[in-house]
């Protein structure tokens, strides 16, 4: 299992848990990615802490949502509605983010079903985020729940697979590359 760490703001706040020890627990766990997200902050407040997390953190640091801040990390994760504020087609608005953030940053969008995995191997992308797995915590506007059949619809991507959404360290997928654990690390 590889491991990419969910950093989601509303959740340390929501425990009582500091960035550091979040990232203490993600290095601990030997997480190769880590993945800020922060959803109500402003882009000041979101740079801050990617700087933060970068001094406490050498491995692959993904921000979600907010591409212009792709200088303070390594890549961006963006969801589907993200992808349709950019542009009502989706590939023509990951050309959008790709042109924007560059060849050498790392691009993940979320997938939810087979006809979006089936989509974005159409699109110059590093990875998909398919799920969700379970129900989850860090995420409450979930489309369905896939289970077992999330394994089954990662075989189609031709991207790496990111198992999202209530995953955890023990599950076992033969077709997705990480695991993606947010609330699971500190649990």
């Amino acid at each position: 299992m590889r491991l990419y760490a969910l950093c989601d703001q509303e959740m340390l706040d929501g425990r009582g848990i500091s960035i550091e020890e979040y990232i203490d627990i993600a290095k601990a766990n030997n997480a190769e990615i880590i993945q800020y997200r922060n959803k109500t902050a402003d882009v000041s407040v979101i740079k801050q802490q990617l700087i933060k997390i970068r001094k406490l953190y050498e491995g692959f640091l993904i921000v979600n949502d907010a591409y212009e801040l792709i200088e303070f990390c390594d890549g961006v994760h963006v969801g589907q509605e993200d992808l349709d504020a950019i542009d009502a087609d989706p590939k023509k608005a990951v050309k959008i983010l790709r042109n924007v953030i560059g060849n050498d940053k790392i691009l993940g969008i979320s997938t939810h079903n087979k006809e979006e995995v089936l989509e974005a191997n159409e699109m110059d992308l590093n990875y998909i985020g398919l799920g969700a797995y379970r129900d989850t915590a860090t995420k409450k506007d979930i489309c369905a729940v896939l289970g077992d059949d999330l394994d089954r619809i990662a075989q189609h991507s031709k991207h790496y697979v990111a198992a999202i959404g209530g995953v955890k360290q023990s599950d076992r997928f033969e077709n997705v590359t990480y695991h993606v654990i947010g609330s699971g690390l500190i649990s």
